[in-house]
């Protein structure tokens, strides 16, 4: 690790950082995450971070003299049988590799990930006390149980804790123990390393329990083996509950001061870059707007979680037409004297949804590689890359048709 302050990451060192904050674990199994194309072992100086892989990202990426673009969305999502410059993708692939330039994308894991997309959003439009929309449940986790001679506990402590276990949290090591004792009787063929073969024998031991992801069971397992001064040591491995995590699709917060739905989403037009789509809501413009969920992206196939959330507005992109009638259609009916007729929506363009967490995406990854001793220039690139370039409103009336009487 160089404490230098010059020094350069390499894009393996950049792929680290991006898979820790954004774990390929968590993106959904029809999406496409991770690197794209690059050398694992080229510099990385100048990383150029956006929503879309489209051409004018890469022009910019080109110009500014970037080493890696970083986008939300996949260029590859779907699998392809060829990337030859006679297709519009291939065409942009030849040109970064051409450039040095490398190509990274964060998806759905990054929707869910702390830091993520839909925080970004959150904290765009001013919620507070944030909580997942969906919550994504937390890690699988073993808890080892290993019955060692006291004297001999701590050695085992060490290499359950050097294989992955014992880690919660910021705390590392982590381990309880109590004693007892324990009793056996090796046969004739045994080669005890306390005791006699044919002779029973009581020894004072520790029960000592870590846990440990469930993914690093053989790893942990092999580890104590290792350590332990039995022949046959006594042990064992207890799967956990899970329960749900502090990341997920979505989020849940409160504004600070109450609103209207007008005034959210004035509020969201000014918090947003500007799209010929604006900002459309349905529901009573004088309604009160305090807990909101929002999903960056498409996101009119969360209602059902967003009604169980309680939530006065949802705030997303691409809403369609049937989904959303049908959703305020349902509001309205359940509505009562006591009860106003929420989740009242508010639709935006999908690219203006995720751009604001590009920010906070290029700050976590400089951070991340000072703390390594490297350093890395980021610029967030303000290109609209909506694919929609204008709007034609509606005039407040529409004649009739020709041939129509008035």
């Amino acid at each position: 690790m160089s404490s230098n302050p010059d020094h350069h990451a390499t894009l393996a060192d950049v792929v680290r950082v991006l898979d820790r904050h954004y774990p390929p674990g968590t993106a959904e199994s029809w999406d496409s995450v991770g690197l794209v194309s690059g050398d694992p072992a080229q510099p990385v100086r100048k990383v150029l971070l956006a929503v879309d892989p489209v051409d004018a990202v890469v022009d910019e990426a080109i110009a500014w003299g970037a080493d890696l673009v970083f986008v939300h969305h996949p260029l590859l999502l779907k699998g392809v049988h060829s990337v030859a410059a006679t297709t519009f993708k291939g065409a942009l692939l030849h040109k970064l590799i051409r450039s040095g330039i490398a190509l990274y994308n964060a998806h759905t894991n990054a929707d869910a990930a702390a830091g993520g997309v839909a925080e970004g959003l959150a904290a765009a439009v001013g919620l507070v006390d944030l909580e997942p929309l969906v919550a994504l449940a937390s890690e699988p986790l073993d808890k080892h149980v290993v019955f060692v001679p006291v004297d001999d506990a701590g050695r085992l402590v060490d290499a359950l804790a050097a294989a992955g276990a014992g880690a919660i949290g910021e705390y590392t090591r982590c381990a309880w123990q109590t004693t007892g004792e324990g009793t056996f009787t090796p046969s004739d063929a045994a080669s005890p390393a306390i005791g006699r073969a044919g002779e029973p024998s009581a020894v004072v031991e520790a029960r000592v329990e870590m846990v440990a992801p469930r993914a690093l069971r053989r790893a942990v397992i092999e580890a104590m083996r290792a350590a332990h001064p039995y022949e046959e040591p006594a042990f064992d491995v207890l799967e956990l509950a899970r329960w749900d995590g502090p990341t997920g699709i979505g989020r849940v917060g409160r504004l600070a001061e109450p609103t209207t739905l007008r005034g959210f989403a004035e509020r969201v037009a000014r918090a947003l870059p500007p799209t010929p789509q604006g900002v459309r809501f349905a529901g009573d413009p004088a309604g009160r707007v305090e807990r909101v969920a929002v999903v960056g992206g498409s996101g009119d196939s969360l209602f059902d979680a967003v009604r169980g959330a309680g939530v006065d507005a949802y705030l997303t992109a691409d809403l369609r037409h049937h989904p959303a009638s049908e959703q305020r259609e349902r509001a309205e009916f359940e509505a009562g004297p006591d009860r106003p007729a929420v989740p009242y929506l508010v639709d935006v363009a999908h690219y203006a949804s995720e751009w604001p967490w590009l920010a906070q995406a290029a700050t976590d990854l400089r951070t991340s590689l000072e703390i390594t001793g490297t350093t890395v220039e980021t610029r967030v690139s303000t290109l609209r890359t909506d694919p929609w370039t204008d709007r034609v409103s509606s005039p407040d009336h529409v004649p009739p048709s020709e041939g129509t009487a008035p």
